[in-house]
């Protein structure tokens, strides 16, 4: 379904509000840029050089994907593990409905997986009447109040522990607790009741290694690991773009990933899968199968440009450090993937028609650009998917038709080019801007554009003699 400006000017504003989750946001988002801050600091030896390895690793892999994913598939099946392709969202989840049916199960168990959000899996479930039920314990919180994640690595950082204890007590009848360990154990009794009895685990994957025909999945909590052993089926989930040719190759990806994620030097739980159990084996699945998710990745891949966004990792630090999404949430994109990387995926994954308003959140400050630890060029792929959105740029983007096309937006650019590109206009422009200021701000709530401005920011502070500062330092006299 097309997202339209209405629907997130209205969405925006709401967020703007709610100051409790502002207040939530700011907290988990500044803990996570200092943790990140603090380690890269005092743990490693030469950050920029890891990061720009990392990059051209990501590169090469991309460029022979193809290949690699054949290798993969190929040894994977040695391996006896089962590998589906799923070309479309409707494909990957049919794939695990099919699995379900065929095993006469109505409940599956899934760990963290942003391609099953990706896909809409549960509401795909739920209409079939089956029952899915998530065990991480940031997708439990928002399971139970019917939301899906704000971010995607921690989905629930927009709830403090307050609010997650009044939870805890309206929806699974628990006492009202503001402790995590008491949180934390709340959760924990409440789960391990449905992990003594399913059948069927789900997970994402972090890195597909097509040289062994294994999954490496990263986790902080053991139900990843429930998910994945303590099932008799286990599915995996993994976006093509996952797959990497050796361990080697994704420990450097990994040794990145988990800093910029929370800070941490490791994450708590490094589970590698290469098949399911093997004779005389005490735990794992009978049975291992991978979905090989495209959804459009392979339109995105063969762009010599846009083809940068499929080296993300989903470490998720761009949003970490986005001014905008330490203000708004991650709902208010309206997309399963928010903030500065979900505005460059979310158009190429779903089309440019249905996510071009997402677009304009973002003020191309460059911070996420500056963090991304696989140097992919966030700002300047927004910026030009704005480009695509008005009939300008590369024209591969799916999606691009006429509707995405604003003639209000183009007239105003146009207006402005030629303001920006005459010196006389622009030194003109500014002196009535200086002029008239002092007597914008007293009306400035009803003037039609400045209103949606100072409603939650500060007055511009306008200079009209600027231009006559910068001409001095210059050495340019201007008549």
């Amino acid at each position: 379904m097309e997202t339209t400006k209405e629907q997130y000017h209205s969405i925006i504003q709401s967020k703007l509000q709610d100051a409790q989750l502002r207040n939530n946001l700011l907290n988990g988002m500044d803990t996570l840029k200092t943790n990140r801050k603090n380690l890269i600091a005092n743990r490693f030896i030469d950050w920029e050089s890891l990061r720009e390895k990392a990059k051209q690793l990501k590169n090469k892999n991309l460029s022979k994907l193809d290949s690699l994913l054949e290798t993969f598939e190929k040894n994977a099946t040695q391996n006896g593990l089962k590998v589906h392709w799923a070309s479309t969202p409707q494909e990957a989840n049919e794939i695990v409905y099919e699995l379900m049916q065929q095993n006469s199960v109505n409940k599956i168990l899934k760990g963290k997986s942003m391609a099953s959000e990706e896909t809409h899996l549960n509401a795909f479930l739920k209409q079939k009447g089956l029952d899915p039920i998530e065990t991480d314990l940031g997708e439990l919180i928002i399971q139970l109040i019917d939301e899906p994640p704000v971010h995607i690595v921690v989905p629930a950082i927009h709830k403090n522990r307050h609010q997650i204890g009044e939870i805890f007590r309206d929806k699974l009848n628990a006492p009202l607790e503001t402790e995590p360990e008491k949180l934390n154990e709340i959760a924990r009794i409440h789960l391990r009741k449905e992990f003594q009895e399913f059948k069927i685990g789900l997970s994402g994957v972090n890195f597909a290694i097509a040289n062994e025909g294994a999954i490496w999945l990263l986790e902080n909590e053991g139900n990843g690991r429930m998910s994945t052993t303590a099932c008799d089926i286990h599915i995996a989930f993994c976006g093509i773009e996952k797959v990497i040719e050796s361990f080697e190759e994704a420990s450097i990806l990994n040794a990145l990933l988990i800093p910029s994620a929370t800070g941490a030097p490791v994450t708590c739980y490094n589970n590698i899968i290469s098949s399911p159990r093997k004779e005389g084996e005490l735990d794992g699945p009978k049975e291992v199968h991978i979905i090989l998710l495209d959804n459009n990745r392979s339109n995105m891949l063969k762009d010599s440009h846009y083809y940068q966004s499929l080296s993300c990792i989903r470490c998720g630090t761009c949003l970490n450090h986005c001014p905008i999404y330490d203000k708004i949430g991650g709902h208010a994109y309206l997309s399963p993937y928010p903030g500065p990387i979900g505005k460059v995926i979310s158009p190429q994954l779903f089309g440019l028609n249905k996510f071009s308003p997402m677009l304009d959140l973002c003020s191309l400050c460059g911070r996420c650009s500056e963090v991304c630890p696989v140097k992919i060029p966030l700002a300047e792929l927004i910026r030009d998917l704005r480009s695509e959105r008005v009939g300008q740029g590369r024209k591969n983007v799916i999606g691009t038709t006429k509707e995405t096309k604003n003639p209000a937006e183009i007239k105003a650019m146009q207006s402005f080019s030629n303001l920006a590109t005459s010196p006389k206009q622009w030194r003109l422009m500014l002196y009535l801007s200086n002029l008239l200021a002092p007597l914008s701000k007293p009306i400035s709530p009803i003037l039609p554009l400045l209103k949606q401005w100072v409603t939650y920011r500060e007055f511009p502070a306008i200079n009209g003699n600027l231009h006559k500062k910068v001409s001095q330092m210059q050495g340019v006299i201007y008549e």
